[in-house]
């Protein structure tokens, strides 16, 4: 009986691999390197030749695999195309057909963050519950949602993208997509860095961010060591994001935020300015949505991607 599951994270630098049992017990990992040259021709060779050989390492048959799932940095549709993953070198084509056909087992594939979700929900800070959305605060943000333990993945697998919603429509900066007033903009790391800098321009009002090289977690310590002038940029952060989740939950009735990235490391304090600002915004039918911390860290990608294929 097929009793095993690789999951695959692709990233720009390296792929994380995991080898899962049916219940979701990770085996083993390790990473290869992403090679990016000549559009990325070598990554889907590189990852069959990979989960070859740990499968020769441990004497294992193909019938012993139930499948492999992989979750790639770009939209990716019900079928398994992808459409196009610029830092990959990616256009337009089947990834599931295409490593299926290279590693002759059965392939599922998503996009990495609606994948990361999936594995939150699966054994992570959103287990236990079905409908959920992620939210990954990183240098970006990215999200994903899943509903009835689905995906909602869209038409083209560009579901999720709540990092790109409007919240400033008199913002001037230009967000990474082209846009302005993203939320990516005002609570990922870069953007929460970007807030504690316009903040100390205004004025000369003390903190201690005047002595340290300013980041999402210099901001957060210095929140959590009473500085004023930080929680004034907890509290910008806070009702940013706490607003988005409200207008998110009006439409899909989350039971749960998972919120991970590397910002999340601030702890149960960033999830408290966050709260505050989504209770008195959101519709009363979502008013007792929770809010949990990620607990899969980088490991969320694999986890979630070895659940696509028990989908």
């Amino acid at each position: 009986m097929s009793k095993f599951i690789f999951g695959v994270d692709l990233g720009g630098t390296t792929v994380k691999m995991g080898l899962f049992d049916a219940e979701g017990t990770v085996l083993d990992k390790w990473e290869i390197v992403t090679v990016t040259e000549n559009n990325g021709s070598k990554i889907l060779p590189d990852i069959a030749d990979s989960i070859l050989a740990k499968m020769a390492e441990r004497n294992m048959d193909k019938a012993d695999v139930i499948g492999v799932g992989i979750g790639v940095p770009g939209p990716v549709d019900a079928q398994g195309v992808i459409h196009k993953a610029a830092n990959l070198g990616w256009g337009v084509f089947n990834v599931s057909e295409t490593l299926s056909e290279l590693v002759g087992l059965p392939v599922k594939s998503g996009n990495d963050a609606n994948v990361a979700a999936l594995g939150e929900m699966w054994k992570g800070g959103g287990q236990g519950y079905s409908n959920m959305v992620a939210v990954t605060l990183g240098t970006g943000v990215g999200g994903g949602i899943i509903i009835e333990g689905k995906v909602l993945a869209g038409a083209t697998g560009s579901g999720g993208e709540i990092g790109h919603i409007c919240v400033n429509e008199n913002e001037e900066a230009v967000c990474g997509c082209g846009k302005k007033g993203c939320l990516e903009q005002y609570v990922s790391a870069t953007g929460i860095a970007r807030l504690a800098n316009i903040r100390l321009a205004k004025d000369d009002m003390p903190s201690t961010l005047r002595d340290c090289a300013i980041s999402a977690k210099s901001v957060f310590d210095a929140v959590k060591e009473g500085d004023a002038l930080a929680i004034e940029v907890a509290e910008e952060f806070g009702e940013c994001l706490g607003k988005a989740c409200a207008m998110i939950a009006c439409v899909v009735n989350p039971d749960v935020f998972v919120i991970g990235g590397g910002v999340s490391k601030a702890g149960p304090v960033l999830l408290d300015y966050i709260v505050k600002n989504y209770t008195p915004n959101v519709f009363h039918g979502s008013r007792d949505t929770k809010f949990a911390l990620a607990t899969l860290g980088n490991d969320a990608g694999i986890y979630g991607a070895a659940k696509l294929v028990l989908e």
